[in-house]
C-alpha cells in the first residue's frame, strides 16, 4: 500500500510503499487483546501485601480456659475471626506476568500497525527532527499537523526533538525498538518515520 509522505511543516516530501504483511493485515480484535493484557499484567506492580496469623503484632496468650466457658475454643487472638487479628488466604507480593510467544507478539504489534493504517490513523514522517530543542517550535508544528494523542516512532530518537517533545502534553516518542501494542493503540494517531517504517519492516520481517 501506497501512503503520502510529509514534513514536519505541512508540505509532502513523495510517497512511500508500506509492507502489506506489516500494515494490510485484516486487524483481529482477540489478537490485540491478548497481546495488551500480556503487556498490562507484565507491568503490574504486584506489590498488595496482608498479614496473616503468623505476622501481626499481638500477644500469643491463650485468651481463656479451653474447656467450661460455654462458648468456642480459642487459643492467641491473632486468628482472622478476631479484630486485629491476621488475614486468612489475603494477597501477598507476587508477579502477575504470564508467558506469550515471541511470534505471537510480533503478530499482535503486526496487527497494532494494520489497525491504525485501516483506520485511517497512520501518518509518515520524513524524518523527526530539529535544529533546536524548543518545545514552541514543535507544538506549533504539532497544533498545525492537528496533532493531538500522538505517538511518534523513529528509528533512532533525535536528541533535540524527544528534549522538544517531553513537555507537550500528547506527544510521546519512542525509538523503533521500544514500539510495542499497549501504546500504539491508545493514541489517536501514530506517527512513523521512514527511518521508523524500516527499522520495523526489519525487525518485524
Amino acid at each position: 500500500m501506497k501512503l503520502d509522505v510529509i514534513r514536519l511543516d505541512g508540505g509532502k516530501a513523495g510517497e512511500i510503499d508500506l509492507d502489506e504483511a506489516l500494515f494490510g493485515l485484516e486487524p483481529r480484535a482477540d489478537i490485540l487483546h491478548r497481546v495488551v493484557r500480556w503487556q498490562r499484567a507484565k507491568a503490574q506492580a504486584g506489590t498488595h501485601s496482608t498479614l496473616g496469623k503468623s505476622d501481626v503484632s499481638y500477644s500469643t496468650k491463650k485468651i481463656y480456659r479451653q474447656k467450661g466457658t460455654g462458648g468456642a475454643r480459642h487459643g492467641s487472638r491473632k486468628a482472622p475471626i478476631f479484630r486485629k487479628g491476621g488475614v486468612y488466604k489475603g494477597p501477598q507480593p507476587r508477579s502477575h506476568a504470564h508467558d506469550l510467544t515471541k511470534k505471537f507478539r510480533a503478530l499482535g504489534l503486526r496487527h497494532a500497525l494494520s489497525a491504525k493504517a485501516k483506520a485511517g490513523e497512520l501518518v509518515v514522517l520524513e524524518s523527526a527532527d530539529i535544529a533546536e530543542a524548543k518545545t514552541g517550535v514543535l507544538a506549533k508544528a504539532a497544533a498545525n499537523l492537528g496533532w493531538k494523542r500522538v505517538l511518534i516512532i523513529d528509528a533512532d530518537v533525535n536528541a533535540n526533538f524527544a528534549m522538544a517533545a517531553r513537555n507537550i502534553e500528547g506527544i510521546d516518542v519512542l525509538p523503533g525498538i521500544g514500539a510495542n501494542v499497549y501504546d500504539i493503540l491508545k493514541r489517536d494517531t501514530l506517527v512513523l518515520t521512514k527511518a521508523g517504517v524500516a527499522a520495523l519492516e526489519a525487525r518485524l520481517k
